[in-house]
């Protein structure tokens, strides 16, 4: 099949081998998958941690978010999902004997920018007629803003303040706003992604470059009344954002840290005492915020459609994901590995 190799720490559009269902496997032809910022961590921090599994001297196919059609199944496989039928599943595959391999993070679990790929029936869910290809390709990215709201327990009357509007902060604002959550600041260095943020539900949008995102968060608070303790969501993962987070924040603020953290620096753990600063790490999203999202993009309660910027082919992942790398870009990029 004609993929995205990841080979030796580089990517090249080439054929590599066809990947072979195994018991209880469906093999799908990728429809749409996305790219995420977790393809470049990936990539630059290999080996980063147990499940993902980097190695240089083999292929590897990224690409864990995603929608493809059923062509054929392993052994051992039901009529659940029969040829044809559209499905996804959180990027998990499962084979006996084995720990769980992350789809797109393991040369195992070959992921949607190639041609063809695996998954596992017993994590695969099957996609209703009508719901659009991108919308279910970006279930995994919105899922992760539901897990971390979720475990906030963030509620109505409270403030949050969001920093970052990739897909990660967009998500954020997509899980607060199905809250009921009102005001929300948002804040982020492209105007371009702010207004991103608006479509998905921000109120009050901040340009740092022009105005302190913590004297925004002040007046909104004041205006509003509020009367609770700070609650900021971390979306952007970049190396001393943390501490800042630490020095600007309020008296007893609740920090998510929801970006990625693969070399994000010390934390003065002394004045996040001083301040009595809850930060909460996570690890998710998990089964009931990935498939519960999916629930809501196939029911029509949340599209995320809106986060898309581009629409690409195989051959211009390369550059795409060095776009990402370099912070660059709408939130959200969008393969169309085996053509529109």
């Amino acid at each position: 099949m004609r993929a995205v190799v990841l080979r030796g720490g580089e990517l090249h559009v080439r054929e590599t081998a066809d990947p072979v269902p195994g018991p209880g496997e469906l093999l799908i032809k990728p429809l749409s998958a996305a790219i995420c910022a977790s393809d470049v961590h990936y990539m630059d921090h290999p080996n980063s941690a147990p499940r993902f599994v980097w190695d240089a001297d083999r292929d590897t196919v990224m690409g864990h978010e995603f929608i493809g059609e059923v062509v054929g199944h392993g052994p051992d496989c039901s009529d659940e999902f029969p040829v044809g039928s559209r499905v996804t599943s959180m990027p998990i595959l499962i084979r006996a004997g084995q720990e769980p391999l992350v789809i797109g993070h393991h040369p195992d679990a070959h992921g949607a920018f190639g041609e063809l790929m695996v998954v596992s029936e017993m994590m695969s869910r099957r996609v209703p007629d009508g719901v659009p290809d991108d919308a279910v390709a970006l279930v995994d990215a919105f899922a992760v803003g539901e897990f971390y709201v979720r475990c906030s327990g963030v509620k109505s009357g409270e403030l949050p303040l969001v920093l970052g509007a990739g897909a990660i902060g967009l998500s954020t604002v997509a899980a607060l706003r199905a809250r009921g959550v009102s005001p929300i600041v948002v804040s982020d260095y492209s105007d371009e992604r702010l207004a991103y943020a608006a479509t998905f539900g921000a109120d009050v949008l901040v340009n740092p470059a022009h105005r302190d995102p913590y004297e925004a968060w002040q007046d909104t608070f004041r205006a509003n009344n509020f009367q609770t303790t700070q609650v900021i969501f971390e979306c952007v993962g970049k190396n001393g954002l943390l501490q800042s987070v630490v020095d600007s924040c309020e008296f007893l603020a609740r920090v998510h840290a929801a970006g990625g953290w693969y070399d994000a620096g010390a934390i003065d753990c002394t004045a996040a005492t001083h301040k009595g600063v809850t930060i909460q790490f996570g690890g998710g999203p998990h089964p009931q915020d990935w498939y519960g999202t999916l629930a809501a993009v196939t029911e029509g309660r949340l599209d995320p459609v809106p986060s898309i910027g581009a629409t690409i082919g195989l051959d211009e992942v390369p550059a795409a994901i060095d776009q990402v790398r370099k912070g660059q870009g709408p939130p959200r990029i969008v393969v169309r590995p085996n053509g529109s």
